[in-house]
């Protein structure tokens, strides 16, 4: 980064508020994932079980984030930010209040997934959305460097600290999330967006307007489609309390530091992306990065051992990222800007069925085929995926550079 410039985004008080509180957020969140998985192994031992705090988390993001992403645009981005924390931090505190007094259950907790799954359909885009409101527009570029930074930093700092402090008891992480979510929204009260809210009626066609881009955008469904399917299909997180406990023989700690291990890879290899991006051949990079993701899933379900289980999820994580950034600038390029945040909500669709149908996918395979057969079919599905969409969408596939063209 240039100096000056990442002096005056700094200079940039509210964006620092805004990134603090996502921050704080996000660790909860990662620390929230763990202990709500490792309680609920605890509960029942199922791995279908498992799989289900996926879909409860993935259908109300499903049905609630197209609707979102036109709401995001009418109503104030801040406020909308704030009461999602509200809810998590309510969330953490009544499983807390349940782990002591004994009442927390299957049910409980799988009804409280549905009510992140909630949150996460308008904190996604919401989060998306603010960034530019927060920061001039020659920033905005380092801003959301910083700001992917940030995350990727909660996303292995949470999982480790909550398994470590799981070990102390499930109700000392909740309380601690609880605590992290008193913050975050304590920093959002700096926050004031110059938003103005959009007067657009509300219409089927303007809620559906960015699905429909999509649909029409060629490039941008192959990216997406490419990247959801590589990650429902090889997402194994779901499992890793199974892995962690009875093939890897690990406790709570253990489990924090293979939740981690993803995030470590794709942080050191979004610093290498800084270092050296990718400026030719984007489409063969995209294809091959998630032909390795798949590759190393295969090797993390066939290991047996704590070493080489890391290693393996943190290439994952490295090549998803490579595929993730190509993703998102591409959505950014290909996108017009009056239709950018329901883009982003679609977007935010893909990446919740990647993640939370994947893992209810992980766990229903997992409960009819084994947990180590359910990760290497799903990593060998992924290539599979990889190789198809080369056939599928030769548009992508061949893309040389991310801009093909000058704009008009």
């Amino acid at each position: 980064m240039n100096k000056p410039k990442l002096v005056e985004l700094l200079a940039c008080r509210e964006f620092l508020y805004f990134w603090s509180a996502r921050l704080l957020a996000t660790l909860a969140q990662q620390m929230l994932m763990v202990a709500v998985g490792w309680q609920m192994y605890d509960i029942t031992g199922s791995a279908w079980d498992l799989g289900l705090v996926g879909l409860f988390q993935f259908l109300p993001a499903l049905l609630l984030t197209l609707p979102a992403g036109h709401l995001i645009d009418k109503l104030r981005r801040g406020r909308i930010f704030s009461l999602c924390v509200v809810v998590q931090g309510a969330v953490a505190l009544l499983l807390g209040t349940g782990t002591v007094y004994g009442f927390v259950s299957r049910e409980l907790i799988l009804g409280l997934s549905v009510a992140l799954g909630a949150c996460r359909a308008f904190q996604m885009p919401t989060q998306q959305a603010l960034v530019p409101m927060l920061v001039p527009i020659g920033l905005l570029e380092r801003a959301v460097t910083l700001s992917t930074t940030g995350l990727q930093v909660a996303i292995i700092c949470g999982p480790a600290l909550g398994g470590f402090l799981y070990v102390a008891g499930a109700q000392i992480v909740y309380v601690t999330c609880a605590g992290l979510m008193l913050g975050a929204l304590t920093l959002m009260l700096g926050v004031h967006d110059k938003y103005q809210p959009s007067a657009e009626q509300t219409t089927l066609k303007s809620v559906l307007a960015g699905a429909h881009f999509i649909w029409t955008k060629k490039l941008l469904l192959g990216a997406l489609s490419l990247d959801l399917f590589a990650v429902l299909l090889g997402g194994a997180s779901a499992l890793l309390p199974i892995f962690a406990r009875d093939i890897l023989h690990t406790g709570p700690e253990g489990l924090g530091l293979l939740r981690a291990a993803p995030a470590v890879g794709a942080l050191t290899m979004s610093l290498l992306l800084l270092r050296w991006p990718i400026q030719r051949q984007v489409g063969p990079w995209m294809m091959s990065s998630v032909a390795v993701f798949g590759l190393a899933t295969v090797v993390f379900g066939l290991s047996g051992y704590f070493g080489v289980s890391l290693i393996a999820l943190a290439i994952t994580g490295a090549f998803d990222n490579v595929s993730v950034v190509m993703r998102q600038t591409l959505v950014q390029l290909e996108t017009p800007n009056e239709i950018r945040g329901r883009v982003s909500a679609v977007n935010s669709i893909f990446i919740g069925a990647s993640n939370q149908l994947g893992e209810f996918e992980s766990g229903a395979t997992a409960a009819l085929f084994g947990p180590v057969a359910s990760v290497v079919l799903g990593g060998v599905g992924t290539v599979v995926i990889a190789i198809a969409w080369m056939r599928l969408f030769p548009e992508l596939a061949k893309r040389d550079r991310m801009v093909e063209r000058v704009p008009q």
